[in-house]
C-alpha cells in the first residue's frame, strides 16, 4: 500500500520557477497545503505563527507572478516570511527555523538569493526597495521590485521618509500594503470598484501609458511634469469622489484594497500592474492568522505562541518557577503609578512583550502605545518629561538604536527626568543578530548627563525603578534580559539604591570578578566551584555601568594582579572598557580579562547554546578564574 502524500502539491515545489509552472487553477490547492504546512511546523518547533499564516496567498502569488530572484521581494520585518522561505528551496530544512545551525528567524541574503534585503526591524522595506529599484533603473536593468509591508511597519518613520522620496527618485517600485488591522482607505461603494477595476484594467493602462510616452516623444511631458500631472489627476479624483488618498498625494499610484486571501484576485492584479511605469501602491486586506481559528479570533496572543495542540488549539504554557523580568517591571510600575500619579507608560506596539498592559488595565489613560516608532516614542516621552510627568519609556535593546539620535537631542541635552527600560537586553536567543541587545551598554555609555543600571535580580529591578523616580534623578537607563530570573519571592519594600554604588557579593583575595546585570547572579555558581577548587573569588555586583563605582575599581586595582569583567553586551565599550580606562588612567596594572559577547553578529539559537558559542556561561568564567591557580 502507497503511503499517502500529505502536501502532495507543496512537496513538488523546490524553487518557485516549480511553483510558475503550475495551472493557475491549483493555486488555491497550494495555498491551502503551505497554510497546513506552517501550522504543523509550528505546532512543534515555535516561531512567528499569525503573521505568515496570513501572508500565504500573497506569497504564492507572488512567486508565481515575477520571475523571482532576478525580480526582488523586500519582506518588512519578515514575520510574515514563512512561506516564502517554504516556497524558495527550504522546505525540507525548515524544520531546523531558528535553531542553532538552522534556518534564520528572519529573511538574510546571506541565506538565499531569493532574500533580496535583511529583515528584521520594522518599516526599512520602502526605503531599501526603493534603493534596489533606483539602482535598477540607473542601470538600465528590466528588473521589478517589490515591497511587502505590514500595516503595523507603517507607524515607522522610516516608512514615510521612503514614501516621500517616491516622487524624487526615478523608480518603478511596487509598494504592497497588507492590511490585518487597520483601516488606510474606506471603500466608497460602486464606484470605488469601478474605479479598481478600470485603474487595474490592461485596456486602460496600455492606452494610459501610450498617450504619456507619445508626450515624452514630442518633449510635452518630462518626468517634472509628469509627477505634476500625476498629482493633479490625484488632487481631481480626491475632488470629484471626495475621498483623499495619502499614497496618491505622494505621487504613487494606488489600486485597492482587495481581499488578500484571494489568490486569484492577487494574481490578475499583480500581473496588471506589474509592467507599469512609477511608483505604485497596492492595498490588500489580510486576516492575522487566517486559517487557524484560535489565531484568527486572538492575534496578538499567536504572534509567536509557543508550542501548541494541532487537535486541541490549546497553547502549551509553562508555569511555575519565578516570574519573566517584563512582568515584575509590570507589576512593580503598576504599584509606583498607584503612589504617584505623574507615572506614565510608553511602549513602541510591545504592550503585552514588556508587560506595560498592565499598566493599561489598570490606568488606561497613563499609558501611550505610540506603534512601530522607537525614536517618537523617546521624543514623546520627553515631552511628557518636560510637561511634568515621569515616563518610563519601554524598548527593546536592539529597536533602541533606532532611537538613538533622540536620546542624546530630546533627553540627556536637557537633562530630563526620564526613565528609559530596555527589554530584552543581552542575548535573546532563537530571534537571532537583529534582535539581539548587545550595543545598548556601548552605544549609551558616551552620552552625558545619563545614569546606565541594570538589576542583579528581581528585587534590584524594583529598587532600581523606584531610584529612578525619586526628585533629582534624571535620565535612569534600566536594562534587563528576557524571560525569567531566579527568585520566587520577588515583592520585596521598594527601596533606593545609591546612584553610582556597586556592592560585594562575596568577598576574596586571588582574583576579581566584576559582573553588571542578572548575569553575575548566575556566576555565583562558578565563584563557588572555584572556591572548592582553591581560588579566593572576590565578586562585585557594579550595578552601575555609569557612573561606575570608582571606590570599587580603586580596590581592585590596588589589591588584584587578575580581574575578570563580565557582561551580557558587546566587549567592545562596555563594561570592560570602562574598568581598563580606569585602571589605565589611574596607573594600576592587573591583567584584565573581558568577558562578554564577542565582536562579531551572533547568530539565532537557545540562549544557554549562545552563552557557550560566546564562552560566556558558568563553565567558561570558572575556566577563567582558574587560570590565575595554573599562574
Amino acid at each position: 500500500m502507497e503511503k499517502e502524500v500529505k502536501y502532495p502539491l507543496l512537496e513538488t515545489i523546490n524553487s518557485p520557477s516549480d511553483l510558475r509552472k503550475l495551472p493557475e487553477k491549483q493555486l488555491p490547492q497550494l495555498c491551502k497545503e503551505l497554510r497546513n504546512f506552517i501550522i504543523d511546523s509550528l505546532a512543534n518547533n515555535p516561531g512567528h505563527f499569525a503573521s505568515s499564516l496570513g501572508s500565504v496567498e500573497l506569497t504564492v502569488a507572488l512567486h508565481y507572478v515575477y520571475s523571482t530572484p532576478e525580480d526582488k521581494i523586500v519582506w518588512d520585518v519578515g514575520h510574515q516570511a514563512y512561506g516564502h522561505k517554504i516556497l524558495t528551496g527550504r522546505r525540507d530544512r525548515f524544520h531546523t527555523n531558528r535553531k542553532l545551525g538552522g534556518i534564520k528567524p528572519f529573511p538574510s541574503p546571506d541565506e538565499s538569493e531569493y532574500d533580496s534585503f535583511v529583515a528584521g526591524h520594522a518599516s526599512n522595506s520602502i526605503s531599501a526597495a526603493l534603493g534596489l529599484s533606483a539602482a535598477a533603473t540607473l542601470e538600465g536593468r528590466n528588473e521589478h521590485v517589490v515591497a511587502v509591508i505590514g500595516d503595523g511597519s507603517m507607524s515607522g518613520g522610516l516608512a514615510y521618509e521612503g514614501l516621500n522620496n517616491l516622487s524624487a527618485t526615478p523608480n518603478n517600485l511596487l509598494i504592497i500594503m497588507n492590511d490585518n488591522n487597520m483601516s488606510i482607505s474606506d471603500s466608497v461603494g460602486g464606484m470605488k470598484q469601478l474605479l479598481i477595476s478600470m485603474h487595474s484594467s490592461k485596456t486602460y493602462n496600455k492606452v494610459r501609458y501610450a498617450i504619456a510616452k507619445g508626450l515624452r516623444k514630442m518633449h510635452i511631458l518630462n518626468e517634472r511634469r509628469a509627477n505634476a500631472v500625476i498629482r493633479f489627476n490625484n488632487g481631481l479624483k480626491a475632488m470629484l469622489f471626495r475621498k483623499h488618498n495619502f499614497f496618491e498625494g505622494m505621487s504613487a499610484r494606488y489600486f485597492g484594497p482587495i481581499n488578500g486571501h484571494d489568490v486569484h484576485e492577487l494574481v490578475r492584479m499583480l500581473r496588471s500592474i506589474k509592467d507599469m511605469k512609477g511608483p505604485r501602491m497596492l492595498h490588500i486586506r489580510t486576516t492575522k492568522g487566517k486559517g487557524w481559528e484560535p489565531a484568527e479570533k486572538n492575534a496578538t496572543v499567536w504572534h509567536q505562541p509557543g508550542i501548541f495542540d494541532i487537535e486541541t488549539g490549546e497553547r502549551i504554557v509553562t508555569e511555575g518557577g519565578s516570574p519573566r523580568f517584563q512582568d515584575v517591571f509590570g507589576e512593580t510600575l503598576v504599584e509606583l503609578a498607584k503612589a504617584d500619579e505623574r507615572i506614565v507608560g510608553i511602549t513602541p506596539a510591545m504592550p503585552t512583550g514588556c508587560s506595560m498592559n498592565k499598566l493599561a488595565d489598570v490606568f488606561p489613560n497613563r499609558c501611550f502605545d505610540v506603534g512601530i516608532a522607537e525614536g517618537h516614542a523617546v521624543t514623546f516621552s520627553a515631552g511628557l518629561a518636560k510637561g511634568g510627568a515621569i515616563p518610563f519609556c519601554n524598548i527593546y535593546s536592539s529597536f533602541m538604536q533606532r532611537g538613538y539620535d533622540n536620546l542624546i537631542h530630546d533627553v540627556a541635552l536637557q537633562r530630563l527626568n526620564f526613565v528609559l527600560c530596555l527589554d530584552r537586553a543581552g542575548l535573546v536567543g532563537e530571534d537571532g543578530p537583529t534582535h539581539h541587545g548587545a550595543y545598548d551598554l556601548a552605544y549609551l555609555r558616551p552620552v552625558p548627563n545619563i545614569t546606565i543600571s541594570s538589576p542583579y535580580d528581581e528585587c534590584e529591578l524594583r529598587r532600581l525603578m523606584y531610584t529612578a523616580v525619586q526628585p533629582g534623578a534624571g535620565s535612569f537607563v534600566i536594562r534587563y534580559p528576557r524571560g525569567k530570573g531566579t527568585l520566587v519571592d520577588w515583592r520585596c519594600p521598594l527601596e533606593t539604591v545609591e546612584v553610582g554604588k556597586g556592592r560585594c557579593i562575596t568577598e576574596g583575595t586571588d582574583v576579581a570578578l566584576l559582573t553588571l546585570g542578572p548575569i553575575g547572579k548566575v556566576m555565583e555558581e562558578a565563584v563557588a566551584q572555584a572556591k572548592k577548587q582553591g581560588v579566593s573569588v572576590a565578586h562585585y555586583d557594579m550595578r552601575f555601568l555609569k557612573p561606575i563605582d570608582t571606590d570599587i575599581l580603586r580596590k581592585v586595582g590596588e589589591n588584584f594582579k587578575y580581574v575578570i569583567t563580565l557582561e551580557d553586551g558587546t566587549v567592545k565599550g562596555g563594561l570592560g572598557s570602562a574598568v581598563l580606562e580606569y585602571m589605565a588612567a589611574h596607573g594600576y596594572t592587573p591583567k584584565v580579562e573581558i568577558m562578554g559577547i564577542p565582536d562579531e553578529f551572533i547568530e539565532h539559537g537557545a540562549p544557554e547554546e549562545l552563552y557557550r558559542l560566546c564562552k560566556m556561561d558558568k563553565e567558561d568564567v570558572l575556566r577563567a578564574i582558574l587560570k590565575f591557580k595554573e599562574k
